[in-house]
């Protein structure tokens, strides 16, 4: 056993040890409840060959009746044993109570609920039912031992070896099949973890071409718990010989000896005695002992590990004060969360990069962009930096990214642009960890990307950003380890242009119903909690594309200027492009780098692409079809939409829009890239 279950038993026995008058006190109720088992077998073998046998069915009746008292005495020690159960069970609720509580204090565990209400419970049940198995178990034995004795020793002769051989067998199996039962239970809970992470991400790993990516971890955790129920099914062969051999050999060896003991003066009563004693209480005894121990035993453990490990000391990693740095000092890094309703990083990219990316029938060129910081000799590592980095969506299928290099100092500001499916929200899958590179390599802070210490130096806000059910002050420190200060909370909000909604709802501790925000409501909370992190960079791939251009560029100039940050926007208007300070078009062989003035002056695709977010003037604006048309596409020309400055077509919800150029990609304009 691993040195947790040795702990777990250690303090079980201590447990036990402070309620020894506890367990006297079990113990002699038990003794009266065993009475009954040892009338099970020797009234009836006495009603037998006293009474009936011997044509005196008086006494064979008069020993019926007492079998009858001994059952109604042995269900008042029952009832006595419960409540002795009960005071050695109820001080280890209360105890693990007190340990689910104190940690829930300490260190803010949003588990502690779950342990207080159910593990606490499903410990306390269990418990109970090991000691009523073992105990049961012990004084049935010995009873019905004591029972075979007085009718005939000859019968222990038959009945003992396969029982000891059966005991042995469990016993040497215990340990192995609860190692195996506790490896199956931690196999099947990760499993249920990743299918819950998974499943409400489904779209998204569908949009960001991630599915082999998570396939295959799931896989691993499909293939892990089918090797741990594979071990127990194996180790559980043997449990079921070991009952066998102890509870039912007994039977078929009395049945097949009966002539044998019959001729050595063993009397028929004796031997319907001793058939009693194995059926009625040996067998079904030894079969909840075997159940009991190696089933819920197991469970047991792994259900106690987790309520009675340490608190953690006020003040540490994890716990409810307040965590300070020293001035200058880099911040931690921030908590990252899976694709679901609960959080926003690991984030997916939008649908539209999970197929090839060149539908506009351009081929993939390297652009080797570089910042023009000159190294030092003792420069840090650049926030971002892609050697060669190359992309396809399979091996036949045209690269994405086809040997690009970048590198970005801290603080510095990119806008990433292009046409439709380019691969705007690939490059941006790719920096987050996402997507693996098939080629080059890719470092963040100097960490290789996908690593643990990477993903925690990122944080990337999707177009269709999550909000989960509960207070807004949960949704906003979700990707902090530690409760994040009100003052500093409502600062966040008001940089990024979130405060007027967090009045309407009414405050920090107000209730969130996601389906009751706007997408743009939905955006701000994102972008507000992303802001509140620890993550020196910042990748919004569209997030602002439901927000009006007035929000947009507040929240983009609030990651701006966040001290130690490095911001990579997929742009979706040209204002976006304008405030960075460098611009990275892709668009296949014509890919550039540079300032928003240089690649108007140097770049025809890019004047191209700024041609057509620029304004038209309202009287030379033209609906696009008949309003009220057939299809139910109407004409919309007017600010106030996603894409607005220009001819937009809204169609489905609201604030869903496309620039009449790009209809033919079949998605809404904030789904570019």
């Amino acid at each position: 056993m691993s040195d947790g279950s040795a702990g777990i038993y250690g303090r079980g026995l201590r447990h036990l040890r402070a309620r020894w008058r506890v367990l006297v006190r079990l113990g002699g109720w038990s003794v009266l409840e065993t009475g009954q088992t040892f009338l099970t077998g020797y009234a009836p073998a006495r009603a037998l060959d006293e009474g009936f046998l011997a044509g005196r069915p008086g006494a064979g009746l008069g020993w019926l009746a007492v079998a009858g008292i001994g059952v109604l005495v042995g269900a008042y020690g029952t009832v006595r044993v419960y409540a002795a159960v009960a005071a050695l069970v109820e001080p280890l609720r209360d105890l693990l109570v007190g340990r689910v509580v104190e940690r829930g204090v300490r260190e803010a565990d949003a588990g502690a609920l779950s342990g207080l209400t159910q593990q606490v419970e499903i410990a306390r049940d269990t418990f109970a039912g090991l000691v009523m198995v073992s105990r049961s178990f012990l004084f049935t034995a010995v009873g019905a031992v004591v029972g075979l004795a007085s009718l005939d020793p000859l019968l222990l002769l038959v009945v003992m070896p396969p029982l000891a051989a059966g005991l042995g067998l469990f016993a040497a199996t215990l340990r192995p099949l609860a190692r195996r039962q506790e490896e199956f239970l931690v196999a099947d809970e990760a499993l249920a973890d990743g299918l819950g992470r998974v499943c409400p991400g489904l779209r998204d790993i569908t949009a960001a071409g991630a599915e082999e990516r998570v396939a295959a971890d799931t896989g691993r955790l499909v293939d892990t718990e089918q090797r741990a129920a594979n071990a127990l099914a194996r180790w559980s062969v043997l449990r079921v010989a070991s009952l066998a051999l102890g509870g039912q050999l007994p039977i078929v060896l009395l049945l097949a000896c009966a002539p044998w003991l019959l001729a050595r003066g063993v009397t028929s009563g004796a031997l319907v005695g001793a058939l009693a004693y194995v059926t009625q209480s040996l067998f079904p005894a030894l079969r909840n002992l075997v159940h009991g121990l190696g089933t819920s035993g197991s469970r047991l453990v792994v259900v106690l590990r987790r309520l009675v490990r340490e608190p953690m000391p006020a003040g540490a990693a994890g716990g409810s004060g307040v965590r300070t740095r020293a001035q200058g000092s880099p911040p931690p890094p921030s908590r990252t969360a899976t694709p679901g309703p609960g959080g926003d990083g690991p984030e997916p990219a939008d649908r539209t990069d999970a197929r090839p990316a060149d539908r506009h029938g351009r081929s993939g060129h390297s652009a080797r962009p570089r910042t023009s910081a000159r190294p030092t000799d003792r420069a840090p590592a650049p926030a971002l930096s892609l050697t060669a980095v190359s992309f396809a969506y399979g091996p036949a299928a045209t690269s994405v990214v086809d040997h690009l290099d970048l590198t970005l100092a801290p603080g510095a500001h990119l806008a990433v642009v292009g046409p439709s499916g380019i691969g705007k929200s690939t490059l941006t899958a790719l920096v987050a960890g996402l997507l693996q590179p098939t080629g080059g390599n890719i470092r963040l802070c100097g960490h290789p990307v996908p690593s643990p210490d990477a993903a925690a130096l990122r944080v990337l806000i999707p177009q269709e950003a999550y909000v989960h059910t509960g207070t807004l002050a949960e949704n906003l420190g979700h990707l902090r380890t530690d409760p994040v200060p009100e003052p500093e909370l409502l600062a966040a909000a008001e940089a990024v242009g979130l405060t007027p909604l967090l009045e309407a709802l009414g405050g920090p501790q107000a209730s969130v119903d996601p389906a009751a925000l706007s997408a743009g409501e939905r955006q701000l909370v994102a972008l507000t909690r992303a802001y509140l992190s620890y993550a020196p960079l910042v990748l919004l791939d569209e997030a602002t594309c439901h927000l009006d251009p007035g929000a947009e560029e507040r929240a983009e100039l609030a990651f701006a200027h966040r001290p130690g940050t490095t911001l990579l926007v997929v742009a979706h208007r040209i204002s976006s492009a304008r405030r960075a300070g460098r611009v990275l078009l892709m668009d296949g062989s014509r890919t550039a780098y540079g300032s928003h003035d240089e690649l108007v002056c140097d770049s025809a695709a890019y004047r191209a692409l700024v041609g057509g977010w620029t304004a038209v003037p309202p009287k030379r604006s033209e609906p696009a079809l008949a309003l009220g048309d057939p299809d139910r596409v109407d004409a919309v020309a007017g600010p106030g939409l996603a894409g607005d400055r220009g001819h937009v077509v809204a169609h489905g919800p609201v604030r869903q829009a496309q620039v009449p150029r790009d209809l033919r990609d079949g998605g809404p304009l904030g789904r570019e890239g």
